[in-house]
Formats: structure tokens, sequence, C-alpha cells
């Protein structure tokens, strides 16, 4: 998440970090505005509703919830060396596969204004 935040800053952008716990310090020095939740992992439903499309970075449980919670509310999954991105039916992808970040951001991006 610190990544992502100190990329968006460096990019003029506004960062939110919904975060796990109380403390409104608990988040990394470039986020714009903190919103501790309390409520754990289940701050990563916020994160995915929050938000027009989802980049899935990685591949521990907290980001296999977020896709999850990304493909159930209809955003679209852009996924960077995470969870599968194809389908077994060669129907369209559930997840998309981007190889680099600018990628992830160009689909994702594509995505929030549709």
């Amino acid at each position: 998440m610190e990544a992502a935040c100190r990329g968006a800053v460096g990019a003029d952008g506004w960062t939110v970090g919904f975060l796990p716990g109380t403390g409104w310090d608990d988040g990394n020095v470039h986020l714009s505005q903190a919103v501790p939740t309390g409520l754990g992992e289940g701050r990563n439903l916020l994160v995915v509703r929050a938000g027009q499309a989802v980049i899935a970075i990685g591949g521990g449980y907290g980001t296999l919830s977020e896709i999850a919670f990304g493909l159930k509310l209809g955003r679209r999954v852009v996924g960077l060396a995470t969870w599968g991105a194809t389908t077994s039916d060669g129907g369209p992808a559930a997840i998309l596969r981007a190889e680099t970040p600018d990628e992830a951001v160009t689909l994702a991006l594509e995505a929030a204004r549709r």
C-alpha cells in the first residue's frame, strides 16, 4: 500500500487509506487521508467498494478477499503477479493479467472510465 501511495502522490494524486486498526497514525506517510476503521481485514470490502476498479498485487489471502469482493461487486479486477488471471474454458478472464505496473494502471483506468 505504501508504494502505491508514494507513486500516486508522486504523480500529484490524492490518496486514501482504509486502515485496519483504530489509530489515525497507523497509515503510511504518503496518505493524504487516513480512515481508521477498526475492522481488521473487514476493511477490504470498504477498499473495493470505494473504487471503480481493483488492482491486485501479490498473493496473500487479503488480496484474494479483495479480488473476490471486486468480482462480486462487478468491479474490473486487474492482477499483477497474483491469483489466477485466466479462465479454463477460454471465456473472458475474470481477472485481467497485467505484466507491468504501468499496464495494470492503464487497464484499471480504462475500466473506471467506462
